[in-house]
């Protein structure tokens, strides 16, 4: 069933599994913080995630009593997503074309062509990736603070600092001394989407945790939290599949 071979003194960095007929590569990381096997499925593709005493034999026996899980999820796996020229970008939930200027220098700018809604990236070819990424970077952190602010003053906390990261399973994330990390996904999502994460964040200023008082907090800044939370959930894997450009060196 394996395709690997068999080591004693640490696990593969990769391996594969047959999952109904398909050999799937599924990549293998070991960590310090895990007290368990995991199996997840980022948009890079599968994920086992090993603690660091396990025994490989061991992981090998977890996959293959959760390949049938594996299975019934890899059809909705997003397939990975890069924003080069002629890709469709979805810019606050609409679709934009990313269309070179020719121009080597200038700065992003929206405008409707004769394609339609279209993302005009100056720079070199090779440059246009992280122009681009940079800009919706820019883009995410000023609406990001915008409604991050209208939830603090809601709840009547205060942030400290926001910051992007480009996490592979997370939306954000709230420290206790009120610093606020937020992918910059997020500004693909739906305005709503975007608003949901923000209000969620801030919550946790109030509540630091998952209890019904902070879902009641979360409510209260924001009444229709179950629109932009459910959208996560349906469309959410789509979103994280949009990667960075690799950084050159």
């Amino acid at each position: 069933m394996f395709s690997f071979l068999r080591q004693r003194s640490s696990p593969p960095s990769r391996t594969q599994i047959d999952v109904d007929g398909r050999a799937i590569d599924i990549a293998v990381r070991v960590s310090k913080r895990a007290r368990a096997f995991r199996l997840s499925l980022p948009a890079a593709g599968p994920l086992l995630t090993l603690p660091e005493t396990a025994r490989w034999a061991d992981a090998e026996a977890f996959l293959i009593k959760h390949r049938h899980w594996l299975a019934a999820r890899l059809p909705r796996t997003a397939t990975s997503q890069t924003l080069v020229a002629g890709t469709a970008v979805p810019l606050r939930g609409v679709p934009h074309l990313v269309v070179p200027t020719g121009a080597l220098r200038g700065r992003v700018t929206v405008a409707t062509t004769e394609q339609g809604q279209s993302l005009l990236v100056p720079g070199a070819p090779d440059h246009q990736p992280r122009r681009l990424y940079d800009w919706l970077k820019g883009e995410a952190l000023a609406d990001l603070t915008d409604r991050s602010g209208v939830h603090a003053a809601r709840l009547d906390v205060r942030i400290q600092q926001i910051r992007l990261r480009s996490q592979s399973s997370r939306w954000g994330s709230c420290s206790s001394t009120g610093a606020i990390n937020y992918n910059w996904r997020l500004i693909l999502a739906p305005p709503f989407v975007l608003d949901y994460v923000a209000a969620h964040e801030v919550a946790h200023l109030v509540e630091m945790n998952h209890s019904p008082a902070f879902w009641a907090t979360v409510e209260r800044t924001l009444p229709d939290m179950a629109r932009g939370r459910a959208w996560l959930k349906a469309h959410g894997r789509q979103l994280m599949a949009w990667q960075p450009p690799v950084t050159q060196t």
